[in-house]
């Protein structure tokens, strides 16, 4: 079911998604050679229960963390682990989702450990520029396609990495993952129409080898690139507004400036 937000219900939305952007700036401090990514789980649940907010994904189908840890190779749903240490050089993708009184908010982002290289930084680039990309195709009246088109054609065609077509970005509130699907592929002028009040996540997962999937893990959750390659995302939770689209996850106010709520 879609369902459609008040502008109050948008406004707490974005409560709950300063909580969490706070939170993934806190571990720009925290990620670093040395430690392992069990740090990570343990900042973000502190963090949470400091804003008295609830960490959304414990208990989410049986998972059992607060955060997903995916490190290099790793798509997304990764685990935080006490024995994997990070090194000089890990791509490391955070995604956790918020609920502050009953709103709900869903982001993931990507880090470099230590020292990057300029592959991985152009990795992270194209990764965000997609993301960016596709908020720019959500607008009232706009498809569903007109977002994965976007990003799909910068990714694929223009920069040759493998746009994940089996992860996608969602509807979101008031629970965690509700419709319309959002992929970040397709076709543009076709799909569901946005329209105002609708609030969805755009995340984009971008390999820089092929966009083939290989699922094996042990766990059943974690996904990895099935050539090894490494894999970046980013995410930000959406509202579709008359005044165009908005971010509530926003880490950058003069980058998201035209993006936020007034």
């Amino acid at each position: 079911m879609i369902t459609l937000k008040s502008q109050r219900e948008i406004e707490e939305m974005a409560k709950s998604g300063a909580i969490l952007a706070g939170m993934h700036k806190g571990l720009r401090e925290i990620i670093k050679p040395g430690i392992s990514s069990w740090e990570i789980e343990k900042f973000a649940r502190k963090y949470y229960k400091e804003q008295n907010a609830i960490a959304e994904q414990i208990g989410f189908e049986g998972y059992e963390y607060a955060t997903c840890v995916s490190v290099n190779d790793e798509i997304c749903h990764g685990f935080p682990r006490k024995k994997l240490i990070l090194k000089d050089g890990d791509l490391i993708k955070v995604d956790t989702v918020v609920n502050y009184n009953g709103a709900m908010s869903d982001s993931c982002w990507s880090y470099v450990v230590g020292e990057s290289t300029p592959e991985i930084d152009r990795l992270m680039e194209v990764t965000k520029n997609a993301l960016y990309l596709g908020i720019e195709q959500a607008q009232v009246g706009n498809r569903i396609g007109d977002i994965g088109a976007a990003i799909e054609k910068y990714v694929e065609e223009e920069n040759g990495y493998g746009d994940v077509r089996e992860f996608i970005g969602h509807g979101i509130g008031p629970t965690m993952h509700e419709s319309p699907n959002v992929p970040h592929y397709g076709e543009a002028g076709k799909g569901l129409r946005l329209r105002e009040g609708m609030t969805i996540t755009i995340e984009p997962m971008v390999n820089m080898g092929k966009r083939d999937v290989m699922m094996d893990d042990p766990n059943g959750w974690t996904a990895r690139t099935a050539d090894g390659s490494l894999s970046c995302q980013y995410e930000h939770t959406i509202a579709i507004t008359k005044d165009g689209p908005k971010i509530l996850t926003s880490q950058d106010p003069e980058r998201d400036k035209d993006y936020l709520l007034k």
